[in-house]
């Protein structure tokens, strides 16, 4: 008598560690109808590497180590390594070989998802500002050299990439804090204040927390500006108008910040006031002005 043996299910090792969050949960647009078609492929499959390695560093469940040992192994993979356990990394390397665009991008972000594995206080603006040249800079860079744009334009992209992650910083340092005991808001303003990391557990703002929030927006604002430029050396239409859209949601989200408690509420933008921003943005940008 033959014995029927019962198929078992497939389980695949996944690296790559995902929370759900889409693009739509970003503050800019992700590969939006302003890029050339033959382009957004690429572009969406930067942001799915990104979003992944970026899930994979924020885990709540996972230790230190282990978040270390998933983004080697997407770097490994991206690196043509074989398995099909970071199927992002895969995507990407296929992109990066199609395109010729330099690897350098992503393993940057890697190196920035990695420190965000294991470092949880920022001592200071400038290595704040570090940091954001790995987490932030290597994404305005990877999409200005998807179009063929020259490297004069980095400067600008740097700074309204760096615009983008302060702001963002800002919005969740709440969150940050009392979901993973990571801190983003310089420490030594924080003192010179009279505040503390504690206060950032608290439902609205003190008085010492909310002037050290204020010293950020004032020192990203020379950010926003410098980002101004970027649009009026980019060649591609496309791009400069994605690229001023994105200038002025930085503005506006900036001005926000300003003016409302991040601790308090959360602050982002509306529909009406993202419509109005990016009609803004792509009006100045094919007017050849600035954002």
């Amino acid at each position: 008598m033959n014995q029927v043996r019962k198929s078992e299910p497939m389980v695949t090792d996944t690296v790559e560690h995902s929370s759900g969050k889409g693009s739509g949960d970003e503050n800019f647009p992700v590969g939006s109808w302003l890029i050339a078609a033959p382009l957004r492929p690429h572009v969406h499959a930067y942001y799915r590497f990104a979003r992944n390695a970026d899930d994979v560093a924020d885990a709540v469940d996972l230790p230190p180590d282990d978040k270390l040992r998933r983004l080697d192994r997407m770097a490994a993979v991206l690196d043509g390594a074989p398995g099909d356990d970071a199927p992002a990394a895969a995507t990407m390397r296929r992109s990066l070989k199609e395109t010729g665009i330099d690897a350098a991008h992503c393993h940057e972000l890697l190196d920035a998802f990695r420190q965000d594995a294991t470092k949880r206080r920022y001592a200071d603006w400038g290595e704040l500002m570090a940091y954001c040249r790995l987490s932030a800079a290597p994404v305005g860079r990877y999409l200005l050299d998807l179009h063929g744009e020259a490297r004069a334009t980095w400067p600008a992209s740097d700074a309204l990439c760096a615009a983008l992650q302060v702001i963002n910083h800002m919005q969740d340092c709440g969150d940050d804090y009392r979901n993973l005991d990571r801190v983003y808001v310089p420490l030594d303003w924080l003192a010179a204040e009279g505040a503390s990391t504690e206060d950032l557990g608290r439902s609205a703002s003190p008085a010492g927390l909310r002037r050290t929030l204020d010293r950020m927006a004032a020192a990203t604002r020379p950010l926003v500006d410098a980002a101004g430029r970027l649009p009026g050396g980019v060649r591609d239409r496309g791009m400069r108008a994605e690229s001023a859209v994105i200038v002025n949601l930085a503005d506006s989200l900036l001005r926000r910040l300003e003016r409302q408690d991040p601790l308090a509420m959360r602050v982002k933008l509306g529909p009406a006031a993202i419509a109005s921003a990016a009609v803004v943005g792509i009006i100045r940008a094919f007017a050849g002005g600035q954002a």
